[in-house]
């Protein structure tokens, strides 16, 4: 029986009211890529949704909708607005190429177009493509091994998410920039991994653990370490210094390595916070939900002891965006 050969090639659309120029367009691009083509906005608009092309080359001057419209409708759209345009035409004065950005487009090709230019700007954008959703898949794959690991837990699924923003919002209230504190956001998911490699017996005992259990809960810490592993990604190191330090206290009294002050690094130091909070204000079987009250004023009697108190002065100050957060992501 003969095996039926799937075309991965990336799929285009390619949008001109001219039949010759999508005729030079084709010419250029069916050997690398799947072409649709649409003659106006409307069966544009029509084919980007229905179709999901990698990527639109655009015309602008069109009749009916203009290409200008269709952009700033695609972008509109929730389930296209992901959808990378090449404007494609022969408007070449600056103020052009300022109004098609300003709607959305990502790129300006003017006519007559050179195939190589072509090849390269789809190339180019392509590319830029394939590094977001490795991004995306990534960060889909930190969270779903984060809320595995609360399966073998007394957690809720809901714990991770909740935690990883409140940690965000303690970082920003702590000076971190914007892009390490949502880097710090989508780490920060990982840091129980390592329960995994925890016995079920020990992970789900109702009450006290005797000494020698604890000492086998304490190497979740080394555990998560392992499985993250040394990669060269910047996000997965974070995740790996949080998973194997967020339970280290700013006296030096925690694990593994016992580490104090700022010998503890910045992102496990926010989690421990931002972990121990939420674990506070959420019901377990072992517990009741302490108020918002009850847990703040315990994190603060923690200060310079669990926590970095300066973290502990963020926290106060992230606390009304923590509630709303809370607020938004309670289990049901």
């Amino acid at each position: 029986m003969a095996i039926e050969v799937r075309d991965s090639r990336p799929k285009l659309l390619l949008v001109d009211d001219e039949p010759v120029n999508l005729q030079v367009l084709k010419q250029i691009l069916q050997h690398d890529y799947r072409l649709l083509f649409a003659r106006d906005g409307e069966k544009a608009l029509s084919l980007a949704e229905n179709e999901q092309p990698h990527l639109i080359l655009l015309d602008i001057m069109m009749p009916g909708i203009t290409g200008l419209e269709t952009c700033k409708r695609l972008k509109e759209n929730s389930a296209t607005q992901h959808i990378p345009v090449i404007f494609v035409t022969a408007l070449a004065e600056t103020r052009d190429e300022t109004e098609g950005f300003s709607v959305g487009c990502v790129d300006y090709i003017t006519k007559p177009v050179s195939p190589p230019i072509v090849l390269a700007r789809v190339k180019a954008q392509l590319s830029l493509v394939s590094v977001d959703s490795l991004r995306e898949t990534r960060l889909q794959v930190i969270h779903r091994l984060g809320r595995a690991a609360e399966y073998k837990d007394n957690e809720t699924g809901l714990h991770v998410i909740r935690m990883s923003h409140y940690a965000k919002e303690i970082a920003l209230a702590a000076g971190m920039n914007k892009t390490d504190a949502d880097e710090l956001l989508n780490a920060a998911p990982m840091h129980d991994i390592g329960k995994i490699g925890i016995p079920d017996f020990i992970l789900q005992k109702p009450g006290k653990l005797t000494p020698d259990e604890w000492e086998i809960m304490k190497t979740h810490t080394r555990i998560g370490a392992t499985i993250i592993g040394d990669d060269h990604s910047n996000l997965l190191k974070i995740a790996r210094i949080i998973a194997l330090h967020h339970h280290e206290k700013w006296d030096g009294s925690g694990y593994p390595d016992g580490l104090n002050g700022e010998a503890i690094p910045i992102e496990a130091r926010v989690v421990a916070l931002a972990d121990v909070f939420d674990a506070l204000t959420s019901v377990r079987p072992y517990k009741a939900a302490w108020t918002i009250e009850q847990a703040s004023a315990y994190i603060e009697q923690e200060s310079g002891k669990h926590f970095d108190p300066d973290l502990v002065i963020a926290f106060k100050k992230a606390l009304p965006t923590i509630i709303a957060i809370r607020e938004q992501l309670l289990d049901t």
